[in-house]
């Protein structure tokens, strides 16, 4: 129900409230008329300007947070146990069902999963190696790219370095290519590490992040329609290449290992939609048909630079892959502690992250930790018996690494849709500028009062992201002022992206992401093979799952819901795209 409509069914019962109160009159007087001011609901009205917060509650939950934690057990099963978790693939299966099954050990109700729609390809890498024959011989590390297919055992070829600028460059390797492995992409340099790879904010960081940055400060691209020109130039270029390669027969594809942040080397492969040959590998319809891996940027480079030198260079590679299905569906877990309030039940305070994975590591930090942590919180606040004025609802997507489309699917189903804009911009990029018409919402959308996510490693929590809400702020203050000691202390109000809170900010509802510690979130585990049991700190999860605890009980309890951003009105921006890379970073644009 949109905002208007909420405002008249509230303005339909102070009415029907006020005529109770009507006192006689006689026939021949009239009684005076009175203007009814309708009163809106509570998410948009005054909040109280003092929080009640019981500090018994705190200590509560924080004993049985940091002397009583599973989340060590949690990350151990998720990462160690199931492993990467591919959307569609059998371990992303396993995942949904371990959650499922855990949360109701836990003590949750109604834990369930569900289906948000056809994702694509089932897929799962079973081995992967390739090896220099000559001229000396080595191992090579290296990791199949996603939904790659197999070689079907081991081949031996000729490898080629090719370097695109222009199509033009494709001229001089037409009918060359039969047979051979394909270095594809430049040769990237590996400078010197300067910095520390691992990081914790210092005061001075998090006192920044409460500043408001007003022009050239603000978040953007400088030049979106020149970024925009160069992906989709770059992109078009490698379709060529890869339909030529595909034409010849070429044995393997081989790319190397983006930029992670640090730099660039290190020893890591990153595999994640950088690493894809074709966006949107996953549908059946885009498939790469060519067996394809990522190497790490050392070896890529001698490969490279013996090739550019005229050394003939012979590969073996092993590329081996299974596919399950080409219309796999994607999932989501969500399990709920039952509200015990007459009038505030049916009312719902959600915590989660994205339970999803890239396949190179084992999805410790990306996002096991997040999913661990809310589960954490959830077990927290059983283990205590709390019974909640609202009802608490914890929800682990799939499908976030590719674009939301776990907590979009879900907030699509259960609290509003956007309508195709009536004028749509013809300049647009279809798929990479997000254009949106009028909001319709449901009736969930007038129960849901928070939702709280957790994605970026396994960092301490130092605060919360408000996304340009002000009016939660001050909520906010009052709730971490007994935190300090753990290190919480920042409120910034500034929008952050790249994770599922934007689903639920994106219709209007309050969706917030923390600030974390980045430790080596940046440099060394997102999306790589890094990305493992042991970059887990077991201290910092456990400081995070009391946080939320106390967050989902703090909701929970509040007479008033959570105060909201005015509702969103897209179809009455003139602007009405806007770059996809607010809501995901790594994306990139289709050729026209």
């Amino acid at each position: 129900m949109s905002f208007v409509r909420a405002f008249v069914r509230w303005g339909c019962c102070t009415a029907a409230v006020a005529s109770l109160a009507v006192p006689a009159f006689s026939a021949d007087k009239k009684p005076k008329e009175t203007a009814v001011t309708p009163e809106a609901p509570s998410y948009y009205g005054p909040q109280p300007a003092t929080e009640n917060i019981d500090l018994t509650m705190y200590a509560r939950i924080r004993d049985e947070g940091f002397h009583h934690s599973h989340v060590m057990e949690f990350g151990s099963a998720l990462s160690d146990g199931i492993g990467p978790r591919l959307t569609g693939s059998p371990n992303m299966a396993k995942a949904n069902a371990w959650t499922c099954e855990t949360l109701t050990k836990i003590g949750l109700e109604n834990a369930h999963l569900e289906d948000w729609g056809e994702f694509g390809m089932g897929w799962q890498q079973i081995n992967t190696w390739a090896r220099l024959v000559s001229p000396d011989p080595e191992p090579l590390w290296m990791q199949a790219a996603p939904w790659s297919p197999s070689t079907n055992g081991p081949v031996t070829g000729e490898a080629v370095y090719v370097d695109l600028q222009s199509e033009k460059d494709l001229d001089k390797f037409k009918g060359k290519l039969s047979g051979k492995i394909v270095l594809l992409g430049a040769m990237r340099t590996t400078p010197d590490l300067t910095e520390p790879l691992f990081h914790r904010y210092t005061t001075a960081e998090l006192a920044e992040m409460e500043t408001y940055p007003t022009g050239e400060g603000r978040r953007g691209a400088p030049n979106l329609q020149q970024l925009l020109a160069d992906r989709a130039r770059l992109t078009a270029l490698r379709t060529a290449a890869v339909k030529m390669m595909t034409e010849e027969h070429v044995a393997v594809i081989i790319t190397p290992s983006r930029d992670g942040g640090n730099g660039g080397g290190t020893g890591i492969i990153f595999d994640d939609n950088g690493a894809n040959i074709a966006r949107n590998a996953q549908v059946k319809a885009n498939a790469v048909t060519i067996p394809n891996a990522v190497m790490m940027i050392e070896h890529y480079n001698r490969l490279g630079r013996l090739l550019q030198n005229h050394v003939p260079v012979t590969l073996e590679v092993n590329i081996e892959t299974k596919f399950t299905g080409d219309h796999e569906h994607g999932f989501d877990t969500v399990a709920e502690i039952p509200g015990t309030d007459p009038k505030l039940k049916d009312q719902v305070v959600m915590v989660g992250g994205h339970l999803d994975s890239w396949i190179s590591g084992t999805g410790a930090t990306d996002n096991g930790a997040g999913s661990i942590m809310a589960m954490e919180a959830v077990r927290i606040l059983k283990a205590l018996n709390i019974k909640p004025k609202r009802t608490i609802r914890i929800a682990l997507w799939s499908g976030e690494e590719q674009g939301l489309f776990g907590s979009q699917g879900y907030v699509k189903k259960h609290f509003g849709t956007f309508a195709e804009p009536e004028h749509p911009d013809p300049a647009a990029v279809p798929g990479f500028q997000r254009q949106r018409g009028k909001l319709t919402t449901t009736k969930e959308w007038e129960t849901l009062d928070a939702y709280y996510n957790l994605d970026n490693g396994t960092g301490k929590v130092r605060g919360v992201y408000t996304q340009e809400n002000f009016a939660v702020a001050p909520i906010f203050r009052q709730w971490i002022a007994p935190l300090a000691d753990l290190g919480v202390s920042t409120i910034s109000y500034r929008n952050t992206g790249g994770t599922d809170h934007l689903s639920f900010d994106a219709v209007g509802l309050p969706g917030f992401q923390y600030i974390q510690d980045p430790m080596d979130y940046d440099t060394r585990t997102h999306h790589s093979d890094m990305d493992t049991y042991d970059r887990l700190h077991a201290l910092d999860l456990e400081q995070g799952a009391v946080l939320e605890a106390i967050f989902l009980y703090n909701t929970s309890e509040r007479e008033a819901m959570m105060p909201r951003k005015p509702f969103p009105h897209p179809e009455l921006e003139k602007q009405q795209s806007a770059p996809i890379q607010d809501i995901y970073p790594n994306a990139v644009p289709p050729a026209k």
